[in-house]
């Protein structure tokens, strides 16, 4: 499993994500992208114990995660599985361990893809850009989600792959769930409690506006491109879905129905 970290300026942080990250079952390998940060986000990460790549001007959050994917590729083996990926947030200092919830689910074999879905007080609010991606991924897919743009999630590299290249800036989770759920991946949203420092800026709390934008940008591109579920696949998923299981299907039943279909 390699946990990867996109980070910009949260040098007061990262070294406690980073060790908070060792006590995620499977995870061996932390990749820490330093997006031109300004500070000592790389060294702090690198005193960690991290695999620090820079970026030598801040290139975006979707480019410093492709980043992050295509080392994590390079470390692994050449006779082995490929590892997990899981996407964390760089300010989330000692609650990183909440990601085990999603590392256990992907580690089972019962989905592609665990989005981190929050508690409290956080799930009830929703930004507009966070409402309008909710709607986009019902209609291209027919999946209600309530953590539209989760920026924490554990994937295999078949899933991830799917959805490369990434969308850019903020339209970057919507895009990356419909790409997934149009190509037959599934995707489950589970509880976690992570709590935010406020110092990763990239999640875009103060720049609403460009995330707005950007959401819509993507949702426009994935229609132009008629990016979505058939519809027959979407209204039945839709009529049979429940809350905290996979959507459309447990990825192993999905496989199942393949070798059936091979066997035929």
């Amino acid at each position: 499993m390699a946990a990867i970290i996109a980070a910009h300026n949260v040098g007061h942080d990262i070294a406690t994500t980073v060790r908070s990250c060792r006590a995620i079952p499977g995870v061996d390998l932390i990749v820490v992208v330093d997006d031109g940060s300004d500070d000592d986000t790389g060294h702090q990460a690198r005193l960690a114990g991290a695999v620090v790549v820079r970026h030598s001007v801040p290139r975006g959050r979707a480019s410093a995660r492709e980043t992050g994917v295509k080392v994590a590729a390079m470390r692994d083996r050449a006779d082995g599985p490929q590892r997990l990926l899981l996407f964390l947030s760089a300010d989330v200092g000692e609650s990183a361990v909440e990601a085990s919830t999603l590392v256990e689910a992907v580690m089972s074999g019962e989905v592609d893809c665990a989005v981190a879905a929050p508690v409290g007080l956080e799930a009830e609010r929703r930004s507009l850009a966070a409402n309008l991606a909710a709607a986009a991924i019902r209609r291209a897919t027919g999946w209600e989600c309530r953590a539209s743009l989760s920026e924490m999630r554990c994937f295999t590299r078949e899933a991830l792959n799917t959805a490369m290249p990434f969308a850019n800036g903020y339209g970057l989770e919507v895009g990356m769930t419909i790409d997934m759920l149009s190509a037959g991946m599934s995707i489950v949203e589970l509880p976690c409690s992570f709590t935010h420092s406020g110092a990763d800026e990239s999640l875009g709390f103060l720049n609403r506006k460009q995330r707005y934008a950007d959401v819509l940008w993507t949702i426009a591109n994935r229609r132009l491109r008629r990016v979505h579920l058939p519809v027959s696949v979407r209204r039945q998923a839709a009529r049979q879905q429940v809350e905290g299981q996979p959507y459309p299907q447990p990825a192993a039943a999905r496989d199942a129905d393949l070798l059936s279909g091979d066997a035929q």
